[in-house]
């Protein structure tokens, strides 16, 4: 019986983590569900995000996954703590669900020397003041500045934008953040749509500033919490299949999410939490 390692976003973003997992751990079976008929999850209620998350994660547990990694920021932010505290000890305590939000924290000290840093995320992600709350659990030393950019997801799930548009967008939530220190050193982007976007960031941005992506952190930090739970790994089929789940429409999530993904890909549609 296949037991694949779930993993979730509300679109096409969680597959730029995705990404940088299935190359680090090529061995292991996969499955992705992106909640594509309801995205975004940005703006939403923590109560709605919960809802939804919970919805689709529980999908994936009947899918046979006994681990399911958040692979988005909002998701992570306003819907996993409930989800590991309250709903698995109730509904599957014998799975693990893990998110984003947690490793990159407890790494971002090693990207910079100013210990300044900004965030960059969706105003639900802003908004929870998770990364503030759990970087400084890791590293009380550092500041950390965010601004939310509400139009970054749209751009980039539109594909289809008018570029000056986007480019003064770009530019001033840079300018907004980057006006609240001078000494930001690392700017995160804490959101998995972001990536596609990083070229047009870079170019408003100072040059001694780096980006950091969350891809290869995630799938670094996976590959060590296999490492220290057999009891998960033994689980896992490794049988090097990825399966594509959306509930919006089939092609244009094969459409856009290759642009994320970085490969061709076949998706299927599911219905999840929708009467």
């Amino acid at each position: 019986m296949q037991q694949a390692i779930g993993i979730f976003d509300s679109g096409y973003g969680g597959l730029t983590v995705f990404r940088s997992i299935a190359a680090a751990l090529p061995q292991y079976d996969y499955i992705y569900l992106g909640d594509n008929a309801r995205t975004p999850y940005g703006n939403r209620s923590f109560e709605t995000v919960h809802e939804f998350t919970l919805q689709c994660v529980q999908w994936l547990l009947q899918q046979n996954c006994p681990l399911v990694i958040l692979a988005c920021n909002t998701a992570s932010a306003k819907a996993l703590r409930n989800i590991q505290q309250k709903d698995l000890p109730r509904i599957a305590p014998d799975k693990k669900v893990l998110g984003v939000i947690r490793p990159t924290a407890e790494t971002i000290g090693d990207y910079t020397r100013s210990r300044e840093i900004g965030i960059l995320g969706t105003q639900g992600t802003v908004s929870s003041f998770s990364y503030p709350t759990e970087i400084a659990k890791f590293f009380p030393d550092i500041k950390v500045y965010q601004q939310a950019c509400p139009l970054w997801v749209p751009f980039v799930e539109s594909n289809d934008y008018d570029e000056d548009e986007v480019n003064r967008t770009i530019k001033n939530d840079l300018d907004h953040l980057l006006a609240q220190s001078n000494n930001i050193d690392t700017v995160l982007m804490a959101c998995t749509h972001y990536p596609l976007l990083a070229d047009k960031i870079r170019k408003f941005m100072p040059p001694q500033v780096q980006l950091i992506a969350q891809g290869d952190i995630v799938a670094s930090s996976l590959a060590d919490y296999l490492s220290r739970h057999e009891e998960i790994a033994m689980q896992l089929s490794k049988n090097v299949q990825r399966t594509f789940f959306t509930t919006g429409d089939p092609s244009d999530f094969e459409r856009h999410g290759t642009l994320f993904f970085g490969a061709e890909i076949q998706a299927q549609h599911i219905s999840v939490g929708i009467a």
